[in-house]
């Protein structure tokens, strides 16, 4: 069967599902998305690979990856193998240089680790036919509401959230003093703000 590479396109609130999100895998050269939805959780652990963050403690991803590599194994590929009645099948292919195995793994698990190994994915074109849409521009962001998923998650009362508005104020010497508070209390979407914040005056 013909398999399709595929991008991560996005993260955004699903709007179908409470407290879950969808992440949005993108035909490389091509307008097809494929929209998969997934938990809180998981969602967490890929957005904070891919925005380069660094948790206080590890996380479960970060966990088997370190397990892993002890162990000289490494994920080359992930393949979205099967889709029934809505629901994603995946599996890792993985390696230790010498013998190659394959483990069925949860979509979402299996992206997050992805990103973590700099692993390619893949899906069938049939899977990517049947299920696929054509998006026209990019309608999706990367922490377009990681608000709602730290607030699933439980790891901060929002109403103590600083606004972003709020970071304007502060010098750049407490913006890094803010971000590191962030990093260990693992309130991923404030260090995300802040990040940005700094970002946006050091290229100034």
């Amino acid at each position: 069967m013909k398999k399709v590479k595929l991008d991560i396109v996005g993260l955004s609130y699903s709007q179908t599902q409470s407290g879950a999100y969808a992440l949005v895998l993108g035909e490389v050269n091509g307008r097809r998305r494929l929209p998969i939805i997934i938990g809180a959780f998981e969602a967490q652990a890929i957005a904070i690979e891919i925005e380069k963050m660094t948790p206080s403690r590890p996380l479960t991803h970060d966990l088997f990856k370190t397990f892993a590599q002890t162990y000289n194994i490494q994920i080359q590929e992930v393949l979205i193998y099967n889709l029934v009645e809505g629901v994603f099948f995946a599996k890792l292919i993985c390696t230790d240089g010498e013998n190659i195995q394959e483990i069925d793994a949860r979509t979402s698990d299996a992206i997050a680790l992805a990103v973590r190994f700099n692993a390619v994915i893949y899906t069938y074109e049939f899977i990517l036919s049947s299920a696929g849409i054509v998006i026209e521009g990019n309608d999706f962001l990367f922490l377009e509401n990681m608000d709602n998923m730290t607030k699933e998650q439980g790891t901060e009362d929002m109403s103590t959230a600083i606004p972003t508005s709020s970071y304007k104020s502060l010098s750049l010497e407490e913006l890094q003093q803010k971000l590191q508070e962030a990093i260990a209390e693992e309130a991923y979407e404030k260090a995300a703000k802040i990040r940005d914040e700094i970002s946006k005056r050091n290229s100034a």
